[in-house]
């Protein structure tokens, strides 16, 4: 809150401790919704895949690579260049492009009519000759096929709704049509668009060429698994120079996965010997992670000549590629690929800090003022929570709020007993994903111990509430009061669990335990 500077400093001068210690009153006390841990400033989350493909793209930038993107369709015959005798095993795990043929649709005295019933619309012969030019245009491709539609209803002069279903209904052929497949399929390896890339360029270019790539391949797996998905992201390059060697392979590997923490690599031949590849420059990757061990992340070699040549491309090349995925999964310490890159289709695990900010209150004071009374309410109950009853305390006291006298008491009326039943001071902590309102005690030091605290205790949840039903009570200065006895349910407490958490909790059978004997009063009266 706002304070004047010239009254603080005069008072400093007079007296500095007193200024001094009048300083708590010029800070504003926090609502609980706006606490600890409910009030953070939380960073939104990267995804892993992006995020590691951004680390990726600035590391090769900085190793002086330039970044490209390379054609996603390929032709069935540029798989037969490249792979050569392997062409038959690689198309059958790709993915080929398909469509809907476009119908030839005719138009006879029987649709005509139909048209004319279905739409309000007397269809004459110029009409009729304007459709048939329409559904020839589409044919021909002249038309696409999400604009057919309106193109008939400006012909017809109907609302393009109207005509949605009447084509639905006079053309079944639209319905009818099966999907065709070409020869176009989906890149299953970055090799397939490299080889595309540097059969245009190699000769216009000065050399080397030094690009990267990092985007999707599509590969038509039996099954998805926990390391396996039917589109990942590769990230590939290529050097092509008269020099170029394998052993600049080890050396953009060194380059990348260094920054990534791994600190030692070893090469190993691979055995599935790509015949894009020369002969035994097939080179498997496995670096050391301080954490994860001996790890496969990436492949290289040099491409073959009989498949540069094919592309009349008369240089060495090298070529790396990494998978990103697995690459993160190492990162993120993910056991599974599925969830790493598709995390909202699967149940997600919460931490105890982040389901103790899902705990809050039910109802809460909306002033400043009502804030001040909940803390008031709280302190005078908690100092005098073992005063024999019966027994009432002033909390609060104001000359002025909302133009009336206000008084605030914690009381107990019954006797032979507390002003604080023995569960008031029991704080909600959250343990292995459990809910938990426990005591101070040596029994619960292990909850508390290894627990997160919500920072609301039963009697500051229920102090809260009071101030916010005291707030509402100075709408018309009638007095009131609040009673908690026996809490069963969390609101009882006016406590209030986000649905999320909730469903959380309730999908793992995890423990939600919030009762206990309050015994706690409030009354509040104006003048």
């Amino acid at each position: 809150m706002r304070f004047d500077s010239e009254e603080f400093r005069a008072l400093a001068k007079e007296d500095f401790d007193a200024a001094w210690h009048k300083g708590p009153e010029f800070i504003p006390k926090a609502p609980v919704s706006k606490s600890y841990p409910r009030g953070k400033f939380a960073g939104a989350k990267a995804h892993p895949v992006a995020e590691t493909i951004q680390r990726l793209r600035e590391v090769y930038l900085s190793m002086g690579f330039d970044e490209a993107r390379v054609p996603l369709f390929i032709d069935e015959k540029d798989v037969f260049k490249q792979f050569g005798p392997e062409a038959n095993a690689v198309l059958d795990r790709v993915f080929y492009l398909g469509g809907l043929p476009r119908p030839n649709v005719g138009i006879g005295r029987k649709q005509i009519e139909r048209i004319s019933e279905l739409t309000g619309v007397t269809v004459n012969e110029e009409t009729e000759e304007k459709l048939r030019k329409t559904l020839h245009a589409y044919k021909k491709s002249e038309i696409d096929g999400d604009d057919l539609t309106h193109e008939i209803a400006a012909v017809l002069g109907a609302d393009d709704g109207v005509v949605a279903a009447m084509m639905d209904e006079v053309f079944p052929e639209f319905k009818d049509l099966s999907p065709e497949s070409s020869r176009t399929t989906l890149r299953s390896h970055m090799t397939s668009g490299w080889f595309m890339s540097l059969g245009e360029m190699w000769d216009k270019s000065p050399l080397p060429v030094k690009q990267f790539s990092i985007d999707r391949c599509f590969r038509r797996e039996q099954e998805e698994g926990p390391t396996r998905l039917m589109t990942y992201h590769s990230a590939s390059c290529i050097i092509a120079g008269e020099d170029v060697t394998i052993e600049d392979g080890k050396a953009v590997t060194a380059g990348l996965l260094s920054a990534f923490g791994f600190t030692d690599f070893e090469f190993r031949p691979d055995e599935k010997r790509s015949k894009y590849y020369v002969p035994d420059t097939q080179t498997e990757v496995y670096a050391k992670h301080p954490v994860h061990g001996w790890v496969e992340v990436a492949t290289f070699g040099m491409y073959s000549p009989y498949a540069l040549s094919a592309y009349g491309i008369e240089v060495p090349v090298m070529n790396l590629g990494m998978g990103v995925e697995r690459l993160a999964m190492i990162e993120y310490q993910s056991d599974d690929v599925r969830v790493l890159t598709y995390p909202q289709m699967y149940p997600r695990e919460y931490s105890d800090f982040e389901l103790a900010g899902a705990i809050g209150l039910r109802e809460e004071p909306s002033t400043q003022e009502g804030i001040e009374i909940a803390y008031a309410i709280e302190k005078a109950a908690v100092s005098n929570g073992d005063a024999e009853s019966p027994c009432e305390f002033l909390a609060y006291e104001s000359d002025n709020f909302c133009g009336m006298r206000l008084k605030v008491f914690v009381e107990e009326r019954e006797e032979n007993s507390k002003l604080l039943g023995p569960a008031a001071g029991n704080e909600i902590f959250i343990s292995g994903g459990k809910v938990l309102g426990v005591p101070d005690t040596k029994s619960f030091r292990k909850v508390r111990d290894k627990g997160v605290n919500s920072h609301i205790s039963y009697i500051s949840a229920i102090s809260n509430l009071a101030a916010a039903r005291i707030e509402e009570s100075s709408l018309t200065g009638e007095p009131g009061d609040l009673q908690v006895k026996m809490a069963k349910l969390p609101s009882d407490l006016n406590i209030k669990i986000e649905p999320w958490a909730m469903r959380y909790i309730t999908d793992r059978g995890l423990k939600l335990d919030l009762r206990g004997p309050v015994f706690t009063a409030v009354r509040w009266e104006f003048e």
